[in-house]
């Protein structure tokens, strides 16, 4: 019996210790930032403006804002949790050749961002972004398309229920911070540990502008069901378009179905009319 006591104890421990490990370095698997930024859409041959802006809490962005000749819609693009603006080139450059202004920023402690990382920080960030767009740039919410991909899926998403846009991509992201949390260690108490929340779902059931969520049934970072919750969660109108490849190159392997997506996205942007909200009369 005491050496079956002694190996409860070590499991017991062990198990102590990784719960603590993964307690404290929430933040580190969460957020993955690149300081250095060797290459800008000039690199690409992209005509660009460089901009730095300031958020609520006086700490100064970095931005690049890419034009495209004749575009009818501007994209404010959250990327994700890892690198910075110079590994969004790619798409970028898809989204230029879409015919779609491009606004991309880095997070707080991002590329050359001030500060550093947090859930309130990144969505303080996101609506300094939304604002420099409007107030500065001059662009009506109206042509505005607020896109996220993996966490900034949920930045975008948080930030449509805060902003007026035209619409919402989310492409390869998750439910919630715990969500995501259970899917990978079932056996740890996720949801009681958690330091962060990016609740997208929440998020998503509170949207009323068109969206369209893209995410690939490879993924191995945040899986395809993912996607499909958002999805089954969300207002319409609606779409779900399928992609293929991982997590970090879906996009790209896609190709032509990726592409037309959008296309196909933008065309109907074109030509939608939200409904007339009803008036109200007060009955006498």
């Amino acid at each position: 019996m005491s050496i079956w006591w002694s190996i409860l104890l070590v499991v017991l421990l062990a198990y102590a210790i990784l719960a603590m490990a993964l307690f404290f370095m929430q933040s580190s698997f969460l957020y993955s930032p690149v300081g250095q930024v060797p290459y800008n859409p000039a690199d690409i041959n992209l005509p660009f403006e460089q901009v730095v802006f300031e958020t609520e809490d006086r700490l100064k962005l970095s931005a690049w804002y890419i034009p495209a000749e004749k575009a009818d819609f501007t994209v404010l693009f959250c990327h994700g949790n890892g690198g910075n603006m110079t590994h969004r080139l790619d798409t970028i450059n898809i989204l230029n050749e879409l015919g779609l202004n491009c606004f991309i920023f880095d997070y707080r402690g991002y590329g050359a961002s001030e500060g550093k990382p947090s859930e309130a920080g990144t969505y303080r960030d996101a609506k300094a972004a939304y604002n420099w767009l409007t107030k500065n740039k001059k662009i009506n919410p109206e042509k505005i398309i607020l896109f996220g991909r993996s966490l900034g899926g949920s930045i975008a998403a948080y930030l449509t229920t805060k902003v007026d846009a035209k619409a919402l991509v989310i492409e390869s992201s998750f439910t919630s911070y715990v969500d995501i949390g259970k899917k990978f260690y079932p056996y740890m108490p996720v949801r009681l540990a958690a330091i962060y929340s990016y609740p997208t779902i929440d998020y998503v059931r509170n949207i009323h502008l068109p969206l369209l969520i893209i995410h690939s049934r490879n993924d191995e970072v945040i899986p395809f069901e993912f996607g499909l919750r958002l999805y089954d969660a969300a207002n319409e109108p609606k779409e779900f378009v399928e992609i293929s490849g991982t997590h970090n190159d879906g996009f790209l392997f896609s190709g032509e179905i990726y592409r037309n997506a959008w296309s196909n996205w933008l065309e109907f942007l074109k030509k939608y009319k939200p409904a007339a909200k009803p008036i109200l009369r007060r009955i006498s």
